[in-house]
């Protein structure tokens, strides 16, 4: 690992803390609905009026054009502060913004980043559908060419706000005779085009983000293709290949506190259990390592123009130390915590318990992740 913490780094973090501290949204965040779009929109536009939006994207797209490193130092601090998270905000910030920038042409970057960066719009990612989560590729919504547009018939599922979204980054098969990798486009859906449906889900926390999202002879500018006709599948692994990257280091940082906050638990409450004290020493050094490999990810990716599959290593192992955390704290708090709403339960532990197993699902699963990290990076075979 070649990654060396330079003064100015430094002075950055002390930048960042003082500024989050001192501009840091002080009221709880809606749990759903217009409310939580509108508070996640108003604090993306307080970021981006104080110029701290889009930290690592390239100035001539509105960024600050900092390094990586430095973006990771903004995650750090804002989980540190328990600031929010993912919010309806990310998927633009995370996916479709990066994606743009890597992919997408002029008039493409030039209408949407703006936008993005100062919070004007929600995006919403429509790649999963009934039969085609794990096994992304066997995606059957459909697109033909008619004249200058696209004609989308079709389902998505586990769409991320798309009842608050105003654009989607949408696959679709365009060639349903080509084999299943191939004949995939990538587009950009307008959420408020004639026969969009979008049917909120609610999920085991209680909570709405997802959704059913269905399309009835849809009609997509082909101006709005990014990349190339039958060539969706590699801008695809660009967009997944950001969302495995460093994207979701706040919530790593956020489970290394709520790591700490157990252990000072257990000692309030005088839980003496050596197997629960083991179990939290693991966590510990667990998320340690999870920081570790990170660091070791954000010094690859400063040599490569984009994020590589070893993201998928960090992607599996959160998923799953999330998980056995989160089991962990409800072993520390007491079986009353999974009652939700229940007097004197911890307000977010619950919630994130539930939360959890998802984690290994969302942004593939554990097993798809496996299989990435042994064909692609490990190099066996298939």
């Amino acid at each position: 690992m070649d990654l060396n913490v330079s003064p100015a780094d430094v002075e950055f973090r002390d930048e960042v803390r003082t500024w989050l501290h001192e501009h840091g949204p002080a009221e709880p965040r809606p749990r759903g609905g217009r409310a939580m779009r509108e508070f996640d929109v108003a604090w993306q536009r307080t970021q981006y009026d104080a110029g701290w939006a889009g930290i690592n994207w390239p100035v001539e797209f509105g960024g600050r054009g900092l390094s990586l490193l430095q973006q990771v130092i903004w995650y750090e601090e804002y989980a540190t502060l328990g600031l929010p998270g993912i919010d309806s905000c990310f998927v633009g910030n995370s996916h479709a913004g990066p994606t743009l920038i890597s992919r997408g042409n002029e008039q493409q970057k030039s209408f949407h980043l703006p936008k993005i960066l100062r919070g004007e719009v929600i995006w919403a990612q429509g790649f999963s559908e009934p039969e085609a989560g794990s096994d992304l590729a066997s995606l059957q919504t459909r697109a033909e060419v008619d004249g200058d547009e696209l004609v989308v018939t079709g389902q998505k599922v586990w769409t991320s706000y798309a009842d608050l979204a105003d654009w989607q980054e949408l696959l679709v098969r365009t060639d349903r005779d080509a084999a299943k990798h191939k004949g995939i486009t990538w587009v950009i859906c307008d959420m408020r085009s004639p026969g969009v449906d979008v049917r909120p889900l609610q999920t085991m926390e209680g909570e709405h983000d997802f959704a059913e999202v269905f399309y009835d002879e849809v009609r997509i500018p082909l101006t709005n293709v990014v990349g190339a006709i039958n060539d969706g599948w590699s801008v695809a692994m660009s967009t997944l290949s950001f969302e495995r990257g460093t994207a979701f280091t706040a919530s790593q940082t956020k489970l290394a506190e709520t790591v700490e906050q157990l252990i000072e638990l257990a000692h309030q409450r005088g839980i003496a259990d050596d197997e629960v004290a083991r179990n939290l020493a693991t966590a510990r050094a667990e998320v340690a390592a999870l920081g570790a490999m990170t660091y070791a990810g954000v010094s690859r990716n400063l040599r490569q123009p984009e994020p590589g599959p070893e993201g998928s290593i960090l992607k599996l192992f959160y998923a799953e130390l999330s998980q056995r955390v989160y089991r962990l704290a409800m072993d520390v708090l007491g079986p009353e915590q999974l009652r939700l709403g229940a007097a004197g339960t911890h307000p977010d532990w619950h919630h994130d318990y539930l939360l959890s197993y998802s984690f290994s699902i969302g942004g593939g699963t554990s097993e798809i992740m496996r299989n990435i990290i042994g064909e692609r990076v490990l190099g066996l075979p298939r």
